[in-house]
């Protein structure tokens, strides 16, 4: 029988979708085929602390005090391959090892490139983007510059840095009424889930939603807002050769897709596949796929758009990198509705991350110059 892949599901987090990143989690860890997997649960508190245990989930479910547990951790070290004690008590405490990690951190602190980082130090295999597909999927503004760089159709928007707003807030706001006009969207430029997000009308919402936003992060991103748009997302998958799912519709509870719309009142609808021209969705998959690429993504990503209803006009809205894997979620409800249960999505997701790491052990990390020059 061959040996079991041992699985490190990462989730929490200091970020302000940990909750949502715990639901995610226990999907994901539902859904693995335990015949093919060892799973090892591994908890990341509000504060930081690594949890590796089985109860882990549980216990920053329930918010349980966790100072009595000992902590392991990823260390930037290729030679320890898993997780290391942070203070051993006796001779028998060893390392984890952990064959590939599997990050359900939404937001910051997970899904900004940052966790990346520390996987890329420490040589393991781990699924979705790279350092630097995901800071860019994660930073509003420089996805945005990215995009448009492609030909990628975005909604025009005005950006700036909090402090920026707190000293010259009439030019500021003059800029976002000429060129946007209401309404408009403001956002954390670093942020999912729809937290700290709002629909500004008038001048006072306007202000009211700058300051929400800078609650979540320095800089600022205000888009014009798109009427009578309709909400269609796809799911992406793959590393070199990436393909696109059949798109989907949101019908939000609210007046946009905020939070309570996706995961509180559960009002919200969705319609898979969505009702769309085939032109249409073929166009919408053409953009996933290019955003994908033009943004450095591998493994997987959710990508958003706006869609017009009178002249079925297209507007990418965001890039997800670790996208939700809620019951709700609707990453693996597109790839079910596109033939790929939820257990062969996280195969192909575990599989994607394996290869990409192999064909990186290919590359050289060293150079051999003529002479010793650098010993003086």
């Amino acid at each position: 029988m061959p040996q079991k892949i041992r699985v490190g599901v990462i989730f929490g987090g200091r970020s302000a979708e940990h909750e949502v990143s715990l639901v995610s989690a226990a999907s994901v860890i539902k859904a693995l085929d335990k015949e093919k997997y060892e799973v090892l649960p591994i908890g990341i508190t509000p504060e930081g602390r690594w949890l590796s245990t089985h109860e882990a989930l549980k216990l920053l479910k329930e918010k349980s005090a966790v100072d009595d547990i000992p902590e392991h951790i990823l260390v930037p070290d290729p030679r320890k391959r898993g997780l290391v004690l942070l203070h051993k008590a006796s001779a028998t405490d060893d390392a984890r090892q952990v064959d590939v990690f599997f990050p359900v951190l939404h937001g910051t602190y997970g899904e900004d490139g940052t966790i990346q980082g520390l996987f890329e130090l420490a040589n393991v295999p781990y699924v979705g983007a790279g350092v630097l597909g995901s800071a860019v999927g994660m930073d509003k503004v420089i996805q945005k510059h990215l995009l448009q760089q492609a030909k990628i159709p975005v909604a025009p928007a005005v950006w700036f840095l909090f402090p920026e707003f707190e000293t010259h807030r009439k030019k500021i706001i003059g800029q976002i009424e000429k060129k946007l006009r209401y309404p408009c969207f403001v956002k954390p430029a670093n942020m999912g889930s729809s937290v700290g997000i709002s629909k500004a009308h008038t001048r006072t919402e306007l202000i009211d939603a700058i300051f929400l936003a800078g609650e979540f992060d320095r800089k600022i991103l205000v888009e014009k807002g798109i009427e009578q748009a309709r909400e269609i997302e796809c799911s992406v998958l793959g590393n070199d050769d990436p393909v696109a799912s059949v798109p989907g519709e949101i019908i939000p509870s609210n007046e946009f897709y905020d939070y309570d719309a996706k995961y509180v009142d559960g009002k919200s609808a969705a319609v898979i596949p969505a009702k769309l021209l085939k032109l249409v969705t073929k166009k919408i998959q053409e953009y996933a796929v290019s955003a994908f690429k033009a943004l450095s993504c591998e493994g997987m990503a959710r990508v958003d758009f706006l869609v017009t209803k009178k002249t079925n006009t297209i507007f990418l809205n965001e890039i997800n990198t670790i996208p939700g894997f809620t019951p709700i979620s609707m990453y693996p409800k597109l790839w079910q509705a596109s033939g790929l249960s939820y257990p062969a999505l996280l195969d192909k997701l575990i599989e994607l991350a394996i290869d990409r790491h192999e064909a990186k052990k290919k590359l050289k990390t060293s150079y051999t110059p003529k002479k010793d020059w650098y010993k003086g």
